[in-house]
């Protein structure tokens, strides 16, 4: 295989191995935020897996609108603000 062929391989599998992760970590900030936000009860270790998932998302997409809304949600999950300096 010449290397332009492996490069485009590679290339192709890092793009498709991607996307499922970041649609599957959105969702998952999206709604434990929606959990918190409607009094459900959830424990630590739900509020952190979508903390984590709303992370990775949030590295994962340079759309300045859907980070916003990655924030938000993190921000209802952990109750807290990033503090300025």
């Amino acid at each position: 295989m010449s290397r332009l062929a492996v490069l485009a391989l590679v290339v192709v599998v890092l793009a498709l191995g991607s996307a499922p992760a970041q649609a599957q970590d959105v969702a998952i900030c999206f709604d434990t935020a929606d959990s918190v936000i409607s009094g459900e009860a959830i424990d630590e270790a739900a509020k952190q897996a979508g903390h984590e998932a709303c992370q990775r998302a949030l590295a994962q997409t340079a759309s300045v609108v859907q980070k916003y809304h990655l924030q938000e949600a993190d921000f209802d999950i952990t109750g807290t603000r990033p503090k300025n300096e």
